[in-house]
């Protein structure tokens, strides 16, 4: 970012705050639409076929799905301390949480990778079946939104340390946070409905 826009966001925040705002619940509106097309045609598939459902369900690894359930509630507690933190003027809060929250994106991140091991050594791959293909679209394409928000976190890391936030300026970090819970809201969704429901 360079040096005059920088100054300009930073002489105008409320203004930035305001429309980053609307930009990024605009943007999750969107996204909601996606995952909320998932949960349908998962409902659907479901109630035609539950017994397969059932049956397929029980295959899936309860342990590490509530393990990685752990891991995104305690990052979404993480993040709202860093911006708790800054909006009091403590950006040494801001950069521990940050920290702490990129190292519990990525444990989710190893978790998932572990659990997708365990199906694939046991054959089951996308397409073995319509509830296996529905589980690895769907947390697929969460695992990438968790990548996306850790990028997004990695990006105000790096500002904090250079100094850019401070109690009157940390529209990046606010934004990077709503995004982030809605990130963990979604597999929050997610959990219950493939691990507990079937």
């Amino acid at each position: 970012m360079g040096e005059p826009e920088k100054d300009w966001e930073q002489k105008n925040p409320v203004f930035v705050l305001e429309t980053s705002k609307l930009g990024i619940w605009t943007f999750l509106a969107t996204e909601l639409l996606l995952f909320g097309a998932l949960f349908t045609v998962y409902t659907i598939f479901r109630i035609k076929y539950p017994e397969l459902f059932y049956a397929q369900h029980l295959r899936l690894n309860r342990i590490m799905g509530f393990a990685n359930t752990i891991v995104l509630i305690c990052s979404s507690l993480s993040v709202a301390i860093g911006i708790a933190g800054i909006r009091r003027g403590k950006a040494g809060v801001l950069k521990v949480a940050l920290v702490v929250t990129l190292i519990l994106g990525g444990a989710f991140l190893v978790i998932k990778g572990f659990e997708y091991k365990e199906h694939f050594e046991r054959g089951e791959f996308p397409g073995t079946n319509i509830f296996f293909s529905l589980y690895y679209v769907m947390t697929a394409i969460h695992a990438l939104h968790v990548v996306a928000g850790m990028s997004a976190l990695a990006y105000c890391l790096i500002r904090t340390a250079r100094g850019d936030f401070s109690t009157e300026y940390a529209v990046p970090v606010e934004i990077s946070g709503i995004y982030w819970h809605f990130v963990d809201l979604i597999w929050i969704y997610l959990f219950p409905m493939l691990y507990l429901m079937g």
